[in-house]
């Protein structure tokens, strides 16, 4: 594969009711989520998650951990029935994770897809903070995607790209650290404050970096590694590995949010194919990480362990032109389209960067955000560590038209936009339509009263007339697409009838 794979992306939203700080997130967020499922006629004891087939503590290293041995919060196949949890039409699940409201989008095959039903993603948030703004008495509830409340706590924005089990995962591990610890210049979101409480002055490239501790591990909500080693495929385990990445940043402009995807796709597919045999290893990756975070002039230099020294946008560069020669050998892409798009975006962004960086306003967000921080700094004489702008930044990503400054350049054509409002606008109601999303998004629009549960790799019916629940498996993740069952799934009158349909061989 080229750009194209099964992908999706997870965004823990940050909540808060101003004015109450003590306000239960865990409550507002199970609130958030159950008022926009009412609103679609989704029933909150209705097309719930199904756990039968989850194992967060399967280790890609090659074992499992104990369950006595793990931590609480690594434990996310106990289902917890006081909280919201919902699959929605369009195949995405709507749940509280941490006391926070996390929106996991669709199964998607190519990057502007992951950007489309990720900013379906958002539109949701924001329709659900307007349904609960409704409600008489109802105290305000804000929802923002950011990474950082600024105050030393981290919530995620977590991506997953299904790779081949073949593929040795020491050389993923090998070859990903160094891009991951160098990617965050094309598509870190910006922070205000240096160090995990933001006390440290100053203005850093990537929300989450400071809240990494280590290289390689299993956990995802404390000592955060690079790379997350969590084996849990989500299809035939077999012939599937899913790469569970933790630590990219939320993103609000399209431009980022592709480039994120699009080249670790890119990557992930020279890694399959064993084309990269350099060894482009960094010394200290974390420090190396956080490094250059702290340095939005891109000048920080990191060492290698064949000892050359290089900025984060040099091994971006190796990384490009691997790319390119590899794909010159190959000449057997899928959907060249995008990934042309993906590349001449990259070299593009990386040449802007390394003659100014303020050239990347509009594309990325760790520069349109220095770039609107810097007004208020010289207009008002601020310094780094002044509250006005910490405030700037959280304001930055509220997900509400009226409070976020991202939407407010926007609607001035001051960002480069890849996705369109109606795009955006069908992708909240409906599934991608060339991955078992569709089946499962399409079931719970079509037949919802009689969906038990579902999850990535199956959907539960409760059928009428049956003593027991009938179990749809759906484990190969581009089966089930609209060409292959669509006609089946609008042409059957009830459940009985589909499930006849599916039983029928073809």
């Amino acid at each position: 594969m080229t750009v194209r794979r099964i992908m999706g992306l997870e965004t823990e939203y940050g909540i808060s009711v101003p004015g109450d700080p003590m306000a239960n997130p865990m409550f507002l967020s199970g609130q958030v989520i159950s008022v926009y499922a009412a609103a679609q006629g989704i029933r909150s004891n209705q097309s719930s998650w199904d756990y039968a087939f989850e194992d967060p503590l399967r280790d890609a290293r090659g074992w499992q951990l104990d369950r006595q041995s793990a931590d609480p919060s690594q434990l996310t196949d106990v289902e917890d029935p006081t909280l919201a949890n919902v699959v929605l039409t369009n195949g995405a699940r709507y749940y509280v994770d941490h006391a926070h409201p996390e929106y996991s989008s669709p199964e998607v095959t190519l990057p502007r897809d992951a950007v489309t039903w990720d900013r379906a993603g958002d539109a949701i948030a924001l329709e659900s903070v307007r349904l609960l703004a409704a409600r008489p008495g109802q105290p305000p509830v804000n929802l923002y995607k950011n990474n950082t409340d600024g105050k030393g706590q981290s919530y995620g924005t977590h991506e997953n790209y299904l790779m081949p089990r073949r593929t040795a995962f020491p050389d993923i591990v090998r070859h990903l650290i160094p891009f991951f610890v160098t990617r965050q210049v094309v598509c870190g979101a910006g922070r205000v404050g240096l160090g995990v409480d933001s006390r440290g002055a100053g203005y850093q490239i990537s929300q989450r970096a400071d809240f990494f501790e280590t290289e390689v591990g299993l956990e995802t909500t404390l000592k955060r590694p690079i790379i997350n080693t969590r084996d849990e495929p989500h299809a035939v385990a077999d012939r599937y590995r899913r790469l569970h990445v933790i630590i990219g940043d939320a993103n609000l402009f399209d431009v980022a949010g592709l480039l994120k995807v699009g080249t670790t796709s890119l990557v992930l597919g020279m890694i399959e194919d064993g084309y990269l045999t350099q060894d482009w290893s960094i010394r200290r990756p974390v420090a190396a990480l956080q490094s250059i975070s702290h340095d939005p002039s891109l000048q920080a230099t990191v060492e290698l362990a064949d000892g050359r020294v290089m900025t984060a946008l040099d091994v971006q560069w190796l990384y490009l032109e691997a790319a390119q020669r590899w794909l010159e050998l190959r000449g057997d892409d899928p959907e060249p389209e995008a990934t042309t798009e993906v590349m001449a975006l990259w070299g593009d962004v990386l040449t802007r960067l390394g003659r100014d960086v303020m050239s990347c306003a509009g594309m990325l967000d760790w520069v349109t955000k220095l770039q609107l921080l810097e007004g208020f700094r010289s207009r008002d004489s601020l310094a780094w560590d002044d509250h006005r702008l910490a405030a700037v930044d959280i304001q930055w990503a509220d997900v509400r038209p009226e409070k976020g400054l991202v939407h407010r350049l926007r609607d001035r054509g001051r960002t480069v936009d890849l996705v369109t409002p109606e795009q955006v606008r069908v992708a909240c109601t409906t599934p991608p339509d060339d991955t078992r999303a569709w089946f499962r998004g399409t079931c719970v629009r079509r037949f919802g009263a009689e969906v038990f549960s579902a999850s990535w790799d199956s959907v539960v019916f409760d059928v009428p007339g049956h003593t027991s629940l009938q179990r749809v498996p759906i484990l190969e993740p581009e089966r089930g697409t609209r060409a292959q069952v669509g006609t089946l799934l609008e042409e059957s009158v009830d459940v009985t009838a589909l499930l006849r349909g599916l039983a029928t061989p073809d």
